[in-house]
Parts: structure tokens; sequence; C-alpha cells
């Protein structure tokens, strides 16, 4: 509430401002023979203004503790030693007074697993398809923001690494009946 009534008062106050005065025709008003005040400088009417008391924006992470340790439980009964987190992803709202509100506006989700063969893509393939499962199936209200998360999986080999970033909503939007490969290289190219 406190956002918009000052940019409102501030409006009611320049819109009465800049409304005329309107007199009652049986009021009159004696001539007067006072000099009317100086007008203020600058500097003074500046201050009578007032202040904009939004806010900065910082792209922020929130830790989900309880959803990571249930994704990461669930991760590691497909592959021991995996890992895996969730954690929100938004912006802070950084008041001038210091107080700060996150602003969430998705969950997102992080997995490194171990594969034989990081340039097999049935493999890479079959291990998005296993991780989405985990993702898709979990409870929508343990799920925070109003935009699709993200994923992130990071396929290790001996000393070579495979990451793959897509949204939620990308791996739901592709069709039905693609094979391992064309859901990873779809994803891939993401």
């Amino acid at each position: 509430m406190k956002r918009i009534s000052h940019p409102l008062l501030f409006l009611t106050l320049v819109l009465f401002a800049c409304s005329p005065i309107v007199s009652s025709p049986l009021a009159v008003s004696p001539p007067t023979t006072e000099v009317p005040p100086s007008p203020k400088s600058i500097s003074e009417q500046a201050s009578l203004v007032p202040t904009f008391e939004g806010c900065a924006y910082q792209w922020a992470y929130k830790d989900l503790p309880d959803l990571s340790n249930e994704f990461q439980e669930s991760v590691q009964k497909l592959q021991t030693g995996s890992r895996a987190n969730a954690y929100i992803f938004g912006e802070d709202c950084i008041h001038t007074n210091g107080k700060i509100d996150f602003l969430a506006m998705e969950t997102d989700f992080n997995v490194t697993l171990q594969v034989n063969d990081i340039s097999n893509e049935t493999e890479l393939g079959d291990w998005i398809i296993k991780v989405m499962q985990i993702i898709v199936n979990i409870p929508k209200e343990e799920i925070v923001g109003p935009r699709p998360g993200r994923v992130s999986i990071n396929f290790q080999s001996d000393s070579e690494q495979n990451y793959v970033n897509f949204y939620v909503d990308q791996y739901q939007a592709l069709p039905s009946g693609m094979t391992s490969v064309e859901i990873y290289e779809a994803l891939k190219a993401s």
C-alpha cells in the first residue's frame, strides 16, 4: 500500500494545484495592498516534492531445503552418488530504508550425474527423461514462482563434462514418441 499511496498523493496534489479556484458569487474579497510573498527558490521548491520510495531490483536465489532434500533422495535412487538440488530464482526488491522483499520467479533444478560415455546421446537422453519424471511429479504446491523453472543437468564421465540447460515447459512441449536421442538433441539446442 505504501508504494501506491505516495504516487497517488503526489498526483492528487498536482491535480488540485492545477485546478481553477472557484469562488462563491456571494463571497467578495476586499482589495488588498499587501505585497505578495516572493516566490521560493528552486531548491526550496524541490525539497517540497515528495520522493518516490520504490525499490532497486537485484537477481537473487533462495534455498528450498525441504524440496532439495526430497529431490536429492529421488535422484540418488536413480544413481547413488549423484547430486541434485532445487532453489528459487527471483529478484530482491531493495528499499531505500534497507528492507528487502524477495520476489520469486521460478523454481530451478540442478543435477550432476555420472555417465559411461559423454558422447552417447541415447544414455544422456535416457537420463533427461528419468530426471524429468521426478520433476514433473513434484506437487504443484511445492513449486514456487509463476514461471516454469529451469533444469540444468551436468553429465560427467572421467574428466569430461557435458551440460544441458532447458526450461520445464520446453521438455513438456516436446512431441510424444520422441526417442531419447531426439529429446537430448532438442533440449541441447535450446
